[in-house]
C-alpha cells in the first residue's frame, strides 16, 4: 500500500468512525450539525449541481452562444457568477464524473476512462460526506460508476436515493424500457422519454426536502450523442429551416434534423431548470439554496451532431476526446441568492476535483486528505482565493494522453500507451488560447517542467496503463 491509497483508506475510515459517532449524539446536537456550519455558525445551504452531459463551452447564451435559446441559464448567470476557466476531470463522461465524486484528478482517482470498472468502499464521495453531516442525498440522472450488485452502486457511495441510468451505454438512449429507483426496476414503455422522467423526480425530491438539508446531484442526460427530443421542442427550431444532413441511424437513433434536434434538447433542459427554480422559490428555499451548473466534457460529435454548425467550443481547440481546452473547459454558472453577486464573473482556474472541498469549506469541515482540489467558496463569495500550483489530466484512448495547466501554460503529451518519452507540447494559452502554436521549442525549459509535473502527478493504475506500465 502507498502512501495514497493509506491515505485514502484512512480518511475514508476515520468518515465511518465519524459517522457513527455522530448517529449516537443526542438530537439536539443532531439537529445543530444538521443546519450550522461549525466554523462560521451560519446555516448550511442546500446544493444542487447540475450536470449536463457533452455540452460545449459555448453552447450557452451566456458563453457566446447565438444560435441555441437558454434563457433560463442565462439569467442564472445575471443572477449569479460565471467561472469561464473551469475544467472538467476528464474528456469523457465516466472518469469526469470519478473525479466529481472523489476529489481527485485522473492521475489519482480509480476510474480514468470509460471501462466497466466500479467505485471502491475507499473511496470516498462528496455523498459520503453530505450524508455523514445529516443531508439528505440524491442521484438523478446517470451515474456511470457502478451497477446493481457492485460497491459503485449510488446506495453504497452515499446517495440516500437514486433514480436513473446505472449503465453509461444504456444512458445513450433517452427512450428506454427501464430506469433505477435505488436497487428496483422501473419499467418504462420504451415511448416515454427519459429527461422528462428525471426533472420530475429532482422536483418530488425537493417537495420531500424541503424542510431539510439536501445535496441534489442531478446528472442530465442532454445533450447526449442520441439527437432526439420531443415533437413539442423540436418544432421551435425545425421552423427555422436550417440547413440539415439527416441521421441515417443506427446504434442512436435515426434524426432528420440533427442541428434543430441539438439545440431542441439543450432548450429543454433549460427549461426543466426553470421548473427547478420555481420549485424553491415556491418552497421558500431558494436563497437558502447553492446551485451549480456545468458540463462533463467538451461537445460531441455522434449521432449526426454538428458542433462546428453552433461553435459549441467557442475560441478553444478540440471537442470530446481532446485535451485541448475545447475537450475539457466547461461552461460554470453558480446562482447563490444574497451570497454571490448579481452578474460576476470570475477566472479562478478550478476543475472538478475542486467540488469535494468546496462542498467541505460549505459545511465547516475539513476535506479528506485524498483529494486534488482546493476550495473555490472564496472565488464565489468574491473573497481571496487560493490558486493551484497546476492541474493535470490523463486520458486513455486515442494512444493515451497527459495534460497539464500552470498558470498562462498548457502543455499535452501523445501517445504515451506506445511511446516511453514522448515530447510535450507547449501552448500560451494568453496569447493562444486555440492552442495553434507549438512554442515548446522556443521555451524548453518551461516544456521540461510541465513534464516533470505529468511524471509526478500520474500514479500507475492496475487498470489503465502507459507505456512499459
Amino acid at each position: 500500500m502507498n502512501r495514497r491509497e493509506f491515505l485514502k483508506t484512512a480518511a475514508f475510515t476515520a468518515g465511518s468512525v465519524a459517522a457513527g459517532a455522530a448517529a449516537g449524539k443526542a438530537g439536539e446536537v443532531a439537529l445543530s450539525n444538521k443546519v450550522m456550519n461549525m466554523r462560521t455558525g451560519r446555516k448550511r445551504p442546500n446544493v444542487i449541481y447540475i450536470l449536463a452531459d457533452d455540452l460545449g463551452y459555448a453552447d450557452l447564451g451566456s458563453f457566446g452562444q447565438e444560435k441555441i435559446n437558454t434563457p433560463t441559464l442565462d439569467r442564472m448567470a445575471a443572477e449569479g457568477m460565471r467561472m469561464t476557466q473551469h475544467y472538467s476531470g476528464s474528456t469523457v463522461c465516466a472518469p469526469a464524473r470519478c473525479s466529481l465524486m472523489t476529489g481527485q484528478h485522473t492521475g489519482h482517482c480509480y476510474i480514468r476512462g470509460n471501462a466497466t470498472v466500479a467505485l471502491r468502499p475507499q473511496d470516498f464521495t462528496v455523498a459520503e460526506m453530505f450524508k455523514q453531516h445529516g443531508y439528505a442525498t440524491s442521484c438523478i440522472g446517470k451515474w456511470g460508476l457502478g451497477d446493481l450488485g457492485t460497491t459503485g452502486h449510488p446506495n453504497e457511495k452515499g446517495f440516500d436515493h437514486f433514480f436513473g441510468y446505472l449503465s453509461q451505454l444504456r444512458a445513450h438512449h433517452y427512450y428506454t424500457d427501464y430506469l433505477w429507483r435505488n436497487t428496483e426496476k422501473v419499467p418504462l414503455n420504451g415511448k416515454t422519454y427519459s429527461h422528462d422522467l428525471m426533472t420530475q423526480e429532482a422536483l418530488n425530491f425537493v417537495d420531500d426536502n424541503k424542510d431539510n438539508p439536501f445535496f441534489m446531484y442531478l446528472a442530465f442526460t442532454i445533450p447526449h450523442a442520441e439527437l432526439l427530443v420531443p415533437e413539442d421542442s423540436l418544432e421551435e427550431y425545425r421552423e427555422l429551416g436550417w440547413p440539415e444532413t439527416p441521421w441515417p441511424g443506427g446504434h442512436y437513433g435515426a434524426q432528420e434534423t440533427p442541428r434543430a434536434a441539438y439545440a431542441a434538447m439543450v432548450t429543454r433542459m433549460d427549461r426543466d431548470i426553470k421548473r427547478l427554480f420555481d420549485r424553491l422559490k415556491e418552497h421558500g428555499i431558494d436563497e437558502d439554496t447553492l446551485v451549480i451548473f456545468t458540463s462533463d466534457n467538451g461537445p460531441h460529435a455522434e449521432g449526426g451532431n454538428d458542433w462546428a454548425f453552433f461553435d459549441s467550443n467557442g475560441p478553444f481547440r478540440g471537442i470530446k476526446r481532446d485535451l485541448y481546452e475545447g475537450g475539457i473547459r466547461e461552461p460554470m454558472v453558480v446562482r447563490w441568492p444574497g451570497k454571490i453577486k448579481p452578474g460576476s464573473k470570475s477566472d479562478h482556474i478550478s476543475a472538478f476535483w475542486d467540488f469535494m472541498p468546496t462542498c467541505a469549506d460549505l459545511l465547516g469541515v475539513e476535506p479528506p486528505s485524498s483529494t486534488d482540489g482546493k476550495s473555490f467558496l472564496p472565488a464565489l463569495l468574491g473573497k481571496t482565493q487560493e490558486q493551484h500550483e497546476y492541474l493535470y489530466w490523463e486520458f486513455h484512448e486515442g494512444g493515451g494522453k497527459q495534460a497539464v495547466r500552470k498558470g498562462k501554460w498548457k502543455g499535452i503529451r501523445f501517445n504515451l500507451k506506445n511511446e516511453p518519452n514522448p515530447p510535450v507540447n507547449l501552448y500560451n494559452l494568453d496569447t493562444d488560447p486555440g492552442e495553434t502554436t507549438n512554442v515548446a521549442s522556443v521555451y524548453p525549459g518551461i516544456a521540461a517542467e510541465l513534464k516533470q509535473l505529468m511524471l509526478e502527478a500520474h500514479e500507475r493504475s492496475p487498470i489503465f496503463k502507459f507505456y512499459g506500465e
